[in-house]
């Protein structure tokens, strides 16, 4: 996993960060990686297109479930 090495930061925002760790029971780079998963998390649109990449991926489902799941759902063997 990468790392990353922030220079330069605002000595009151360091503090702050440190804070928070501190009363969330968390490491300073913990709480600094969540913040920063927070800020950068996908967009809905980023969200989707990844589902449509996936989708081309996978081609078109052509059969029908339906008959399956009724089956496993009905199943009353002992080791289910």
């Amino acid at each position: 996993m990468p790392d990353l090495l922030v220079r330069g930061i605002d000595v009151d925002l360091y503090e702050r960060i440190k804070k928070a760790a501190e009363c969330q029971g968390k490491s300073l780079s913990q709480t600094a990686r969540e913040a920063l998963f927070q800020t950068f998390k996908p967009s809905k649109a980023e969200i989707w297109a990844e589902i449509d990449r996936f989708r081309e991926r996978t081609g078109r489902v052509s059969s029908d479930s339906t008959v399956d799941i009724r089956e496993w759902r009905d199943n009353d063997e002992p080791h289910r």
